[in-house]
Parts: structure tokens; sequence; C-alpha cells
């Protein structure tokens, strides 16, 4: 008897592997499995991950390549990392040797005893850095889309913006070097938090963008999710008062730097935000013709 199909199965997926060495025959052996099957997987191996900045940049692209994300990470706290970060990025994710060490742990009465990094005895020890990456990481993640805005205070970066200019991986990406970003969107109608106001402003930064770039990006946003009907979310004339509205509010906020982030990379406009961030830091603040950037 033939079962009638509940699902079609696409022609080709991705699978991303993050391991520090351990384990990987397994994933090996799953790889193997699938890419016996008669449609394609396409692997992206990111092996003998033992830092926090690797791991980070393997998931965003995980994300970018709409992957399923599998990995082995003995280390505890990058482990941890990684299943957070996943969660911010909305990665689908396995912990192949987690489970296992917390089952065998849970059966015999007692945690292992190999030691992770960082721990008394162990002759490599985590630097500041790192836990300060990782606090950066766990704070960004609970600030995103403007969550918690008594937290604001908090941060050191505040990204203000309408739905689409690139706040949440600009947030993810800041935060991998070490910073406390935190997002606030921008929505017609509706009134931003009183704390965005309450805090330094110079921790604002105000992102705008190009009304048909903008668009584009929606629309590339809702066929993705198989929305085929036009919404406001991205009829032109929406969108135009949403960043008439955007750029009223930068205008009457004057501390705030406004970037155009229209066909610019996550990386070249984080480097100038945090160029202009650490200017202010020195107070070395050049005079400017244009807030805009």
């Amino acid at each position: 008897m033939q079962f009638p199909t509940l699902f079609s199965l696409p022609e080709s997926f991705w699978i991303t592997v993050v391991s520090d060495g351990s384990l990987s025959w397994l994933v090996n052996q799953i790889l193997v499995f699938w890419t016996s099957n008669s449609f394609g997987v396409q692997t992206t191996l990111g092996l003998q991950v033992k830092e926090v900045d690797r791991l980070m940049e393997i998931i965003r692209h995980a994300g970018e390549e709409g992957a399923i994300l599998l990995y082995t990470l003995a280390d505890p706290a990058i482990a941890e990392a990684a299943k957070n970060f996943c969660q911010y990025m909305g990665v689908p994710y396995v912990d192949i040797l987690g489970p296992i060490t917390e089952a065998i742990g849970a059966h015999l009465g007692f945690t292992p005893s190999g030691l992770p990094r960082g721990a008394p005895g162990r002759k490599t020890a985590l630097s500041k850095q790192y836990f300060k990456r990782i606090e950066a990481v766990d704070f960004t993640i609970k600030q995103d889309d403007g969550a918690f805005p008594k937290n604001l205070q908090k941060a050191d970066i505040v990204l203000v913006g309408v739905s689409r200019t690139s706040k949440t991986p600009l947030s993810t990406y800041m935060a991998q070097k070490g910073y406390k970003v935190a997002n606030v969107p921008l929505v017609l109608g509706v009134d931003p938090p009183k704390e965005l106001f309450d805090i330094d402003q110079s921790k604002i930064y105000a992102l705008t963008i190009n009304s048909n770039y903008l668009q584009s990006i929606r629309l590339s946003r809702y066929r993705s999710l198989g929305i085929t009907s036009t919404t406001s979310y991205s009829d032109m004339d929406c969108i135009k008062m949403e960043l008439d509205y955007s750029s009223n509010l930068f205008l009457q906020n004057p501390k705030w730097p406004v970037i155009d982030v229209t066909g610019k990379a996550i990386e070249e406009t984080a480097a100038v935000i945090l160029r202009i961030y650490h200017d202010r830091l020195s107070k070395f603040d050049l005079p400017r013709i244009s807030r805009r950037y």
C-alpha cells in the first residue's frame, strides 16, 4: 500500500555541523545517512571550533542558509552559547553530545570528571574577554525587538528603526564582539517606550533605509514565509509613512546619529556605529554638516 505524502520533501537542504573534535565520527555517520537519500544535502562543516567568535559566525551563516545546526561541543560554556545563539537567530539545532553526557551522569549519579576550559586545575583558562562576550550575547538575546525596556540603561548601544532595517543582525554581530546591544522597533502609531528617552541619549543609534530597498526586503521575507497577498507591511505608501514617522522622530532627537543601511553589509554598518561609539567614549567627536552616515 502507498501512503499519501503529508508534505513534500525539498530538492535540497543545508546541514551545518559544528564540532570541537568530540564525537566527530558520529556526526559523519549522520551525514552519510542523509546524503544517501534521493534529495540533495548541502553541508557546511565547522570542525575544531573552540572560540565563541567563530561559533557565532558559523551560526549566523547557518541562519542565512536556512540550515539546521548539529553540534558536538564538550565545553559546557561554549555549548550553552551555541544553544542561546541558535535560539536568538531562529536556527533549528541539535546538541548531540549534551544529552548523552547528562544521561550517563544521571545514571551514574555524578557529573563528568573532565574539566572544561576555565575550571580550576585546567591550564588553558578562559579570558575575561570571553566571559564579556558571553554576557553581551546573553543580554542582547533578551533585549531583542524592544523586550524589557527597563533594561535599556544597561546597554552599551541601543538601535532604533522600523522593521527590517537590520536591527537584530546588527545587534547579534556587535554582541559577538562584547557589546551589550538592545534594539527598539519603531512602529507607526505606537509611541516608543518612555525608557528610551530616559537613558543616556549618546547610546542611541538610528537606522534608516531607502523605501524601495525596504519594500524588496519585506516582499522577500513574505515569499520566504509563503505569503503572497499584499498587506500594509509591504505596501509602498505605508512604508513611506513609516519612514517619514521615523525620520521625524530622528529630527526631534539630534543626539542620535542616523545610519543609512541601504545596500550595506552588516559588518560595514557595525563599523560605522562602533567608530562613533569609541569616538564618543574618548570625547573625540568631529563636527559634521550632516548627522547621516
